[in-house]
């Protein structure tokens, strides 16, 4: 395993450096004066449109997309560091890059699965900007954990699919571009194969008996930037059944071909997350008082800082090798290994934000540093994907089958 970055990730991680001190830390606070003004707080501030031009004239636009028809045509461990800078600012430049989810995800599954009029309505103008997503999978009445319990109904009636079903959490469907869901529901419902149960379908946001009744909050925060979270209805939502992504009773398993980049796409950029605490905490470290000596002289202080600096390495590692071998041995072979970073670095992330916080004091829990809000994110991400547990128990059955 060779982790050293090649020329062209050098390249590009010059780029997005330089990127990122120029235009997207400068942007961070003014978008947040922007919105003030904003008519809708779902609207785009005007700051994240003059910056994803500029991104696109860099060419830092769709540096996720491993296809080279569509994306910049880099491996997972090309994408690593370039996604961990992002990181940094997780509600800024994700967006401005165009490599924010849930467009990220959705995009490869119409890129992956997708037929060619699939490709040329939604494909296309999400690969501009144009326009954008949202993926409707998590349910309130059932536990989504498990996605074989998924309620919805995607029931086929002539040459239309009829949609019936409630959703939440469903992220990015409050942002006024949102044009297009993909839903999962089940279309054969009392199918012997609980995962051959599950069908995706493209659901216009403008079709009849589509209701997006309200935007969810994430710790009081209602992530504006990617388009919120929200609860969506289904009422007999028809639409033709070309919208179907695949084959019926395919949902389940493109769900998990969605879900396994996505995973260490998060990872990634919860690592940058990590690095941006220990930045704040070092600054905060030499700069204050207290007790008649600065923190930065604090013992405790000084633990939290290396014991930062420790886990982030380690993560790093264990990200980069994830991504080597979803890159040699594809996401089925990297299963494990996938599942471990998923366990592994939000729960760590959290415990660096947390000390953050703690130093920071009251302004670690305020809005006028980004730790809170980092906190919010990186917290939600030991449950989104997958909560911890659930790939606790995958892994442990596969490290246990090894001795049966």
């Amino acid at each position: 395993m060779d982790f050293a970055f090649d020329a062209r990730t050098e390249e590009l991680r010059a780029k997005l450096l330089a990127f990122m001190d120029e235009y997207v830390y400068p942007a961070e606070r003014i978008a947040h004066e922007q919105r003030a003004g904003l008519a809708s707080p779902w609207e785009t501030v005007p700051v994240v449109e003059e910056l994803k031009a500029e991104a696109r004239r860099q060419g830092l636009w769709n540096l996720f997309l491993p296809d080279e028809e569509y994306g910049a045509g880099l491996t997972n461990l090309q994408y690593a560091p370039l996604a961990e800078i992002m990181g940094r600012s997780p509600q800024i430049a994700p967006t401005v890059t165009n490599c924010a989810a849930p467009d990220t995800g959705n995009m490869e599954v119409l890129a992956q699965f997708g037929d060619e009029a699939q490709k040329k309505q939604w494909l296309q103008p999400l690969l501009a900007g144009e326009i954008r997503s949202a993926f409707a999978m998590t349910e309130p009445d059932v536990a989504s954990s498990d996605a074989t319990n998924i309620t919805t109904h995607i029931e086929r009636d002539g040459d239309e699919y009829v949609i019936t079903g409630r959703k939440w959490y469903i992220s990015g469907a409050m942002h006024p571009d949102c044009r297009i869901f993909i839903v999962m529901g089940k279309t054969d419902p009392d199918g012997p194969d609980i995962r051959r149960q599950q069908s995706m379908v493209l659901v216009p946001r403008d079709t009849p008996g589509v209701t997006v009744r309200r935007a969810m909050q994430v710790f009081g925060y209602e992530d504006h930037y990617h388009g919120g979270h929200a609860e969506v209805i289904f009422d007999g939502a028809r639409v033709p059944v070309s919208n179907l992504i695949g084959e019926e009773g395919g949902g389940f398993a493109i769900a998990q071909a969605r879900l396994g980049p996505g995973r260490i796409h998060h990872c990634m950029r919860l690592i940058g997350m990590a690095e941006r605490a220990i930045e704040l905490m070092c600054r905060r470290a030499v700069s204050r008082d207290a007790f008649g000596k600065a923190l930065a002289q604090q013992g405790v202080v000084q633990n939290w800082i290396a014991d930062a600096r420790v886990s982030v390495e380690q993560l790093r590692l264990l990200v980069l090798k994830t991504a080597w071998m979803m890159d040699t041995v594809g996401n089925r072979g990297a299963h494990t290994e996938i599942q471990a970073i998923k366990i592994a670095t939000p729960r760590t992330v959290v415990g660096i934000l947390d000390r953050a916080i703690q130093l920071y004091g009251a302004g670690g829990v305020s809005q006028d540093f980004p730790l809170a809000e980092l906190y919010a994110g990186a917290r939600t991400l030991m449950i989104a994907d997958g909560p911890d547990e659930v790939h606790q128990r995958s892994l442990a059955r596969r490290e246990l089958k090894k001795y049966r």
